[in-house]
């Protein structure tokens, strides 16, 4: 007689059941379609947006083969109904991005002098309750060096952010 060793009782049945069929369900919404192609600087870029010269890996749009590399095959036009911005509005909206990412950056900017001026070149001054404890120390150097590290990623991607406008 021939044992099943995965068997599974009939309340876990449903446990089971129940949560496999909604990832079944949702599976089909995460399918995307994707194309293949090479940039005009030779590199191989792959893609849900169709474009000309695409090589076709699960796309349902047919793609023309002789393109100029790397263009949009078409534009895909907003949705009927879809809210338009006017280039004014868009404008303002983009001058309030820039002014926010500029009072980030000189925050950011002077937490970073701040953190510099307490790490102090990986030697900063001992506190009281760490002159007799080099592993208190060591730590604090540590969580310095860390925080000094985040603000300057901070920096740099602010300013990263901030030349997309120039």
């Amino acid at each position: 007689m021939k044992r099943n060793r995965f068997r599974v009782l009939p309340g876990r049945r449903r446990l089971i059941l129940g949560p496999a069929l909604v990832i079944y369900a949702f599976a089909g919404a995460a399918w995307a379609d994707i194309c293949k192609y090479v940039d005009s600087e030779g590199r191989v870029i792959y893609s849900n947006l169709p474009v000309k010269g695409a090589k076709r890996l699960s796309c349902d749009v047919t793609l023309d083969p002789g393109s100029s590399g790397g263009k949009s095959a078409r534009h895909n036009p907003s949705p009927a109904g879809f809210p338009k911005v006017d280039a004014g509005t868009q404008r303002n909206r983009d001058d309030m991005r820039r002014k926010i990412l500029d009072e980030e950056l000189a925050s950011e900017e002077k937490l970073l002098t701040e953190a510099r001026k307490a790490y102090r070149n990986g030697v900063p001054e001992r506190v009281p309750e760490e002159q007799g404890n080099e592993v208190k120390y060591r730590e604090r150097v540590a969580k310095l060096k860390q925080n000094l590290a985040v603000h300057e990623k901070n920096v740099d991607a602010l300013k990263q952010e901030l030349a997309k406008f120039k």
